[in-house]
């Protein structure tokens, strides 16, 4: 079965036109619908999956016989969930993988949730490697969150993977389930923090499951001490330095280790003591006194006296909405903080209060400016753009996706000699036809590309460009062009059917 990648490869001229149709916003309901009913899989494929579809258009997919075509329409980021949640109980489990296959977004950006009922419905009734991929980016923060409490079993038993968060009473609930299946999903989690069961366990050789127990679990004092002497590869202490189970001298052992990467993963525990942080504090290594500036018992001048730098070619990306939200006065003593690391923490918050939102758009670090742009839902339209002009790492296009982005003024930078600034003059709906038109032929193809979708694109250049190789599937989605050269176009397809 061809992919989708390989789908648009084999399409023609006239099919990637007809696809243009298929997106284009201004495409008349009846056009759709006959691209629907009769147009080739590449065309069928960008107008199920790629755009906002009409109801009845939407009814139509849901009805359609053709297996492929119900899957594109599961995998749409631009529907309402619910629409795509319609689907839950097709008969094709083609259909249903591409349900809990999460639809691919923007780099930076997640999918929107699935109604709780939906995601309940295939938590309870798909096969359990349908479930495997990225269905959990569909879940609701709400959902998660009930989880372990949930009336339905099978819904407990995802809730159990929140173990390490979850509180007593809630563990011991769940270690007394009256489903067996929880029960034994809760009994296994909570073997892990019996020592003694993880050093029985414990694989002799280096693999998944040992650098899991070594980092995560609770770890016997013989465990301890093999690490210590007789580690199975390199990097064991240092994964064994971030395990949250080390007795305090063991802590105060690996503090002095001569790797820095140990002192790296120490520096950032909360229970070393005052004496070890002294020590940390003047590391030679740059790293270790960097993961130590940061350390939550230090005082705004203990941080101060530290010679520490702070990176300023990190990825600073969107993070996703926490299931357990942070403590308000830990966010907002990293706001106030002098340090750009703990005000970068902060500014990655999704509840960062107003007062500390303006505070944060304007602050001096780039790295706090970007991640407040990328994960505020309330960043502020000024930030938005002044992060896309001064940040070019990754995620940068998310930034355009951000609910305040601008769309005025962005014609000014038509001329710029970055190339994804100059395709912002396509989002500005006051550029000049001139420059628009001038635009279809600049160098980047991703700026021919995004221009020639521009509605101010003089008729003549749009006409010329629906036979363009290149351009034809931009153009043709247009919303300027003409509702009857939609028809055409549709009607030219059926002849040549």
């Amino acid at each position: 079965m061809p992919t989708p990648e390989q789908i648009w490869a084999d399409a023609d001229l006239p099919a990637r036109r007809l696809a243009g149709v298929a997106l284009n916003p201004s495409a008349p309901e009846d056009a759709l619908l006959r691209l629907l009913a009769d147009g080739p899989l590449a065309v069928r494929m960008v107008l199920c999956r790629d755009r906002i579809l009409p109801d009845a258009v939407v009814d139509a997919v849901l009805e359609h016989p053709d297996t492929r075509t119900r899957s594109f329409f599961a995998r749409n980021p631009h529907v309402d969930p619910a629409q795509r949640a319609q689907l839950v109980d097709d008969p094709e489990w083609f259909v249903r993988a591409h349900l809990a296959d999460a639809p691919r977004v923007v780099a930076g950006g997640a999918p929107r949730p699935l109604p709780d009922e939906a995601a309940v419905r295939m938590i309870s009734t798909y096969e359990g490697e349908l479930l495997q991929g990225t269905f959990y980016r569909q879940i609701s923060t709400g959902l998660r969150r009930s989880m372990p409490t949930h009336p339905v079993a099978k819904v407990r038993c995802w809730g159990v993977g929140m173990w390490d968060l979850l509180p007593a009473g809630t563990q011991a609930a769940l270690l007394a389930d009256a489903d067996e299946d929880v029960r034994e999903r809760a009994e296994r989690h909570a073997r892990y923090e019996d020592s003694a069961w993880v050093e029985r366990e414990l694989p002799a050789r280096s693999c998944h499951a040992r650098w899991d127990m070594l980092l995560h679990r609770a770890l016997s004092r013989t465990v301890v001490n093999s690490v210590l002497t007789a580690p199975v590869t390199e990097g064991e202490r240092a994964a064994i330095a971030c395990n949250p189970s080390l007795h305090a001298d063991v802590v105060v052992l690996l503090a002095g280790d001569p790797d820095p990467a140990v002192r790296e993963r120490i520096a950032h525990r909360p229970d070393l003591g005052p004496a070890e942080r002294r020590a940390l504090a003047t590391d030679p290594d740059p790293k270790v006194r960097l993961a130590l500036s940061v350390h939550p018992e230090l005082s705004e001048g203990e941080r101060a006296e530290i010679d520490y730098e702070v990176p300023m070619n990190d990825c600073f990306h969107s993070h996703p909405e926490p299931s357990v939200h942070r403590d308000p006065q830990d966010v907002r003593r990293d706001a106030n903080s002098s340090h750009p690391l703990l005000r970068r923490k902060a500014a990655t918050d999704h509840y960062l209060p107003p007062d500390l939102v303006e505070r944060l758009a304007d602050d001096d670090d780039l790295g706090v400016r970007v991640l407040l742009a990328q994960n505020h839902p309330d960043a502020p339209a000024s930030l938005l753009l002044r992060s896309f002009l001064e940040y070019d790492g990754h995620e940068r296009a998310h930034l355009t996706t951000r609910p305040n982005f601008p769309t005025t003024g962005l014609a000014a930078f038509a001329d710029h000699q970055d190339p994804e600034v100059r395709a912002l003059a396509a989002r500005d709906p006051e550029t000049a036809p001139a420059t628009v038109a001038r635009l279809t032929r600049d160098p980047d193809p991703a700026v021919r590309a995004a221009l020639a979708r521009h509605p101010n694109l003089p008729q003549p250049r749009l006409a010329e460009l629906l036979d363009d190789e290149e351009l034809a599937h931009e153009a043709a989605a247009n919303p300027a062009l003409d509702s009857e050269v939609m028809h055409r176009l549709v009607t030219m397809q059926g002849q040549r059917e």
